[in-house]
């Protein structure tokens, strides 16, 4: 374990003894912690069973942004421990749990990335776009979810799954394009006023591998659904069914009857308040701030600074990192519309190449002998 902990992202050993530390304004990645976070982590270092959960946000391209920090935290971090964790996660983070709980975790989360990033279409494509988007993402799933693996995800020993989706009703409750707009218009309208009428319009679904024992859902209606083999495609697409822009999932097996829509409506990036574990939270995320759900990103008043939560752990890009990359950002859903095809892959390629630098800082932070020295001021 020990000589583990002091091999590089690319199997070789790190130099020296003593670390030479990068300015804070030059470091790659920004580091939060909250106050019981920093004291576990002072007390025992950077130790993977100090993690009871880990939690994934939606972002859909942003996956790739993080790239090769997912590939050394689920290929060599979490793998020096043994100990029991839940994952949480919506969306896109749905899918890279769903690698990590799999059979060889870093090949896994290698094969979405490299699926996510090469999707493609013809120039002329005459189906609607919510048929190309649907087939898409099939094809993203099928390179996860090989032969077998679905039921290793579904009966992990050591990871519980969660994957977050959103239960329609009333009008959501609907696969009809024209009925689902005048539904998601009233949600916003409602979410607006308060968070909590949210709830009118959608029903939080969360299908589980196991018992949730690090969230307590306290803040919506919640169902738990037992995960299983024959459902987990399923919860996973409908996690990151975007309305309009995919076709939703119906009458999931196992389910209450209805439209199961992306989990980010309600949980974007998660609602902390639910945290109800004695270990520590880690959280790759895309940003330094949380949002709690898909209607709160134009409403500034409800960004949670992650710094205020006791027992989180955030790792995101820094600023001067993301000003770096090509087009001064990472990944997101609109490149799509935003480049030709050749310039996104470039673009694309060009970001997990560069995340090289998160997973080494990442690295870094682990062999301080200080294991406060890359963490951000408290706030």
């Amino acid at each position: 374990m020990a000589e583990r902990a002091n091999r590089g992202i690319n199997g070789r050993p790190c130099k020296g003894g003593r670390i030479k530390r990068r300015p804070a304004s030059a470091f790659p990645l920004t580091i939060i912690a909250g106050k019981t976070a920093r004291e576990r982590l002072a007390a025992e270092g950077w130790q993977p069973h100090l993690f009871q959960a880990m939690v994934g946000a939606s972002g859909g391209a942003k996956l790739l942004g993080l790239g090769h920090l997912d590939r050394f935290l689920f290929g060599d971090f979490l793998q020096r421990s043994h100990h029991p964790m839940e994952l949480y996660g919506s969306s896109i983070g749905s899918w890279r749990h769903a690698a990590l709980a799999s059979p060889d975790p870093a090949q896994a989360i290698e094969i979405l990335q490299d699926r996510y990033l090469n999707q493609t279409w013809e120039e002329n494509e005459t189906r609607s776009p919510t048929e190309v988007v649907d087939e898409l993402c099939e094809w993203v799933m099928d390179g996860v979810l090989t032969p077998g693996t679905a039921a290793h995800i579904s009966l992990h020993s050591r990871f519980t799954t969660h994957i977050v989706t959103a239960r329609g009703r009333g009008l959501n409750n609907s696969n009809s394009r024209g009925a689902v707009a005048l539904g998601m218009a009233f949600a916003a309208i409602a979410n607006s006023i308060n968070r909590s009428f949210l709830a009118h319009s959608f029903q939080r679904a969360v299908f589980s591998s196991g018992v949730s024992t690090a969230f307590q859902f306290r803040d919506f209606d919640t169902v738990h659904v037992p995960l299983s083999s024959t459902n987990l495609r399923s919860a996973l697409l409908a996690s990151g069914s975007i309305p309009f822009l995919m076709s939703g999932h119906r009458d999931i097996n196992g389910a209450p009857p209805g439209q199961y829509w992306d989990g980010g409506i309600i949980d974007y990036h998660f609602d902390f308040d639910n945290y109800a574990g004695d270990g520590l939270v880690l959280y790759p995320h895309f940003t330094d701030s949380i949002t709690k759900g898909w209607f709160d990103k134009a409403m500034r008043w409800r960004t949670i600074r992650p710094a205020v939560l006791e027992r989180l752990v955030l790792v995101a890009p820094s600023t001067s990192y993301i000003a770096s990359l090509p087009h001064q950002k990472i990944p997101d859903r609109g490149d799509f519309q935003r480049f030709k095809q050749n310039e996104r892959l470039q673009y694309w390629n060009q970001t997990i190449e560069r995340s090289k630098l998160l997973a080494e800082a990442f690295e870094e932070t682990l062999d301080d002998p200080n294991p406060l020295a890359r963490l951000a001021k408290e706030r």
